[in-house]
This record gives structure tokens, C-alpha cells and sequence, in this order.
């Protein structure tokens, strides 16, 4: 966001926002400067300068978008943290350090710490590979650090349902650590999904590694198996725990440029193009699956009101509908026709009204039931993260209507963007609050 402020101090001057593009150019940034004319336009659509700009860029995206040079991947960092991770994941695996939490029952301290210890390596790794501003990485690892010791303290202290709990929302809030370290507690929209489209890239690219990992320690197991070598737990733990730990920053390595901000990205080459194929293949599917379920809700009407079971898996469903929007959502506008692009935003707000539609029926149960009982630590959580949803899915319905076609990507940007926001909050306040509404 350098040239934002600049930007927005002379909405009305076309000579110095083109002494500020031209500078930019110069320097590199273009790209980032095009990111936040497209927030200022929109932010403030009825300005005719920015509107102008935003369709220059538009009809002429060559100018900011040429095709970066093949980068060298920091493989001499990588590895080192790679095993390092991995062999931090294996001693946390040790039976000696499972926690004993009120109300019964063990969990492995892993369970808890793993998605910190992993988002903390994967910030080393792009902080020493990128070479700049290393106060942020370390403010904002500082920080998860600050929040997990908590979480723990409190786990020890509270349920063990709040120590579950604690599993998916510190692997959120360190996935939002990391996108905080590369573009900042306020970014602009289109770099923020940038960043969320490198992330399903990055899984995928782990899901790779992974399935190569998994083979070489079944390999490893079955061989020493015929010779009638028992392998030990712990070294079982080794093979596939610790083998599974070095995936995470080779994969970062692998997909994202450390040296670049998210929006400069190469979206071209390797996973990318499949990982924008698949969801939008997915799309037309999805759509079919919720109309038949929507005309299949009046003969089950009450089952989630009765089961439990129902509940979980209508929010596993919104969740996954949330990756799937933006899986779909276009990085590069420019490389879709004009008539595909009119079909996947028809199919994007199809799917959306119909999952709007069935989370408040979801949350309706929800709230049935706990009217009819107590509100618990998990019914809290359900209907926080329903309403969340539910608010960003009619956020996204209303800005499409009110931007229209022209700058319908620009508007799933912003709604993705307050999303996160939403989502780091929520995960957070329930990591911190919990102990305290639920004393136990």
C-alpha cells in the first residue's frame, strides 16, 4: 500500500498520479500501484480519474503485469528449516509431554502447538529470504508466540472441549500470523487475495510432497517389516511425523517468491492454473448438489434440529464452499473472456444465495437447540462462526449487485478481504474469551 496515501491526496490531479505511476514504473512497483488504484476506485466509484485509470489498466494490463524472470528458490534456507521443523514436530510428539486437561482426557501437546510451530518457520524462511522489513515477522511471531503460551496456560486450566478448540483456531491464527507478515494488518484487497490464492496453491503443493513423503516411510517401513525389523514407535513417529514436518516450508518454497509482494506473483507456471481450473470445473457441480438439497430439506426438515452429527457437517460444508468462492475468484481477470467471466460471476452468486439459504437453516437448529438446553463452549462456537459466514456471504451478494459486472472481481476482492478480517477476530476472541465465559 506505498502509493495509497499518495494516491488519495490528489483524487482530482491527472498530472502528479501520472508522475506517480511513471515513478513507479521506474522503480519496479507498477504492479503495486496498480493494486491501490483499484482500491481507491473502489472506494470512491464516482470518481472519473479513477475510474479512468482503472480501465487503462483494464484494456492495457501489459503495462504493469510483465512476465517475471525465473526465480531462484532459497533452497540453502529451505532444508535446513525444513528438517528443522520437522525434527521440532517429532519431539513434540514424545508420550511425556501429553497434557492432562480438566475434565479428563490426554492430548499430545502437538495437537496444539504444530500449526504455530509450522507458520513460525515458514516467517523465518520468507523474512531471511526476503531481506526487508524484519520487524513485522518478528512483532507478528512475537505475538502468535504471546497467544499460544497463552492458550496453553488456559487449556490446562479450562475444558478439555476448549482444548479441542484450540486445535483449528491457532492453525487459523497462524495462518493469518503468516499473511499478516506479507501484507500487513491493513492491506489492500487484491493483495490480501493474492495472498489467500498462494495459500490453496501452497496446500496443494504440500498435498504433493505429502503423498511422496507417506510413500518413502510405507517404503521404508514395509522393507525393514521383511527382514522382521520391528521399528519402534518413536522412529515410526520419525519416518512420517518428521517426514511430514519438512513439507511445509519446501512447499512455501516451492509456490511463493519471497523476494515480491503477493500480488506480484507468478499465477502462470506450475500448480497455479490447476488450482484456478478445478474450483470453477467444481462450481456448476456444487450448484446442482445444493438446488437438489434445497428441494430435499422439506422431507429431513428436523434432522439437524435432533443431530448433532448434521450440524458439524453443515458447517464443514460452509467452510469448504468459502475455499471453493475463492478458489473461483480470478487472479488475472484479463485471462478469462468476457463471456466467462459472465458465467462464473452468475455461478459465484447462484452458489452463494443457495449456501445463504442453507446456513439459516443450519443456524436456525443451531439456536434451537441450544434454547432448548444450554449454550456450551462448541454452540458458541458454531454459532459465531455461522453468523460470520452468513454476514460475508450477504456481503458478497450485495456488493455484486451494487459494483454490477464491471468491477465484480474488485468486489469479491474487498468482500474476501473483510473476510479475513472477520475470521482472524472471531478465531481470536474465541482463543482468548472462551476460558472465561466457560469456567469449569
Amino acid at each position: 500500500m506505498k502509493y495509497l496515501t499518495d494516491i488519495q491526496s490528489v483524487p482530482n490531479d491527472p498530472a502528479r498520479l501520472e508522475s506517480l505511476y511513471q515513478a513507479a514504473v521506474k522503480e519496479g512497483r507498477a504492479v503495486e500501484f496498480r493494486a491501490d488504484m483499484m482500491e481507491c476506485h473502489i472506494a470512491d466509484p464516482a470518481n472519473l480519474l479513477y475510474a479512468a485509470w482503472y480501465y487503462r489498466f483494464q484494456q492495457a494490463p501489459a503495462e504493469v503485469t510483465a512476465e517475471a524472470p525465473e526465480r531462484r528458490i532459497n533452497w540453502s534456507l529451505a532444508l535446513p528449516l525444513s528438517a528443522l521443523t520437522g525434527l521440532i514436530l517429532w519431539l513434540l510428539s514424545d508420550p511425556g509431554l501429553e497434557l492432562n486437561f480438566n475434565g479428563g482426557g490426554l492430548l499430545s501437546t502437538i495437537t496444539i502447538l504444530a500449526a504455530p510451530v509450522v507458520a513460525g518457520m515458514v516467517i523465518l524462511f520468507l523474512a531471511l529470504t526476503g531481506k526487508r522489513n524484519y520487524r513485522r515477522p518478528a512483532l507478528t511471531v512475537a505475538s502468535l508466540a504471546l497467544v499460544t503460551a497463552y492458550a496453553v496456560l488456559m487449556a490446562q486450566r479450562g475444558s478439555y472441549s476448549y482444548t479441542a478448540l484450540l486445535i483449528p483456531h491457532l492453525a487459523a491464527l497462524s495462518l493469518a500470523a503468516v499473511g499478516i507478515t506479507l501484507t500487513g494488518v491493513v492491506s489492500a484487497s487484491n493483495t490480501r487475495f493474492a495472498f489467500l490464492a498462494k495459500v490453496i496453491e501452497v496446500a496443494v503443493t504440500g498435498g504433493v510432497y505429502l503423498m511422496g513423503v507417506l510413500i518413502f516411510a510405507g517404503i521404508t517401513y514395509t522393507l525393514f517389516g521383511a527382514l522382521q525389523v520391528q521399528l519402534s514407535d518413536r522412529v515410526q513417529l520419525l519416518l512420517f511425523l518428521g517426514g511430514g514436518g519438512l513439507i511445509p516450508v519446501i512447499a512455501v518454497a516451492s509456490a511463493y517468491d519471497p523476494s515480491t509482494s503477493p500480488v506480484e506473483q507468478d499465477f502462470t507456471h506450475g500448480l497455479s492454473k490447476m488450482v484456478a481450473i478445478l474450483p470453477r470445473l467444481l462450481l456448476p457441480l456444487t450448484l446442482v448438489v445444493l438446488v437438489i438439497y434445497i428441494f430435499a430439506i422439506p422431507f429431513y426438515f428436523m434432522e439437524p434440529f435432533k443431530n448433532r452429527e448434521v450440524l458439524i457437517i453443515y458447517n464443514v460444508m460452509l467452510f469448504a464452499v468459502m475455499g471453493l468462492l475463492v478458489g473461483a475468484t480470478p487472479v488475472r481477470p484479463k485471462d478469462l473472456s468476457p463471456r466467462v467471466q459472465s458465467l462464473l460471476r452468475g455461478g459465484i452468486l447462484a452458489v452463494t444465495v443457495l449456501v445463504i439459504l442453507v446456513s439459516l437453516y443450519a443456524l436456525s437448529a443451531t439456536v434451537y437447540r441450544t434454547v432448548n438446553d444450554v449454550l456450551t463452549v462448541n454452540r458458541l462456537t458454531i454459532i459465531g462462526w455461522n453468523i460470520v459466514n452468513i454476514v460475508i456471504l450477504v456481503l458478497l451478494v450485495y456488493k455484486q449487485l451494487r459494483h454490477g459486472r464491471k468491477a465484480w472481481v474488485d468486489s469479491l476482492y474487498a468482500t474476501f478481504n473483510y473476510a479475513c478480517v472477520a475470521y482472524t477476530a472471531w478465531a481470536l476472541f474465541l482463543v482468548l474469551a472462551l476460558p472465561w465465559l466457560f469456567r469449569t
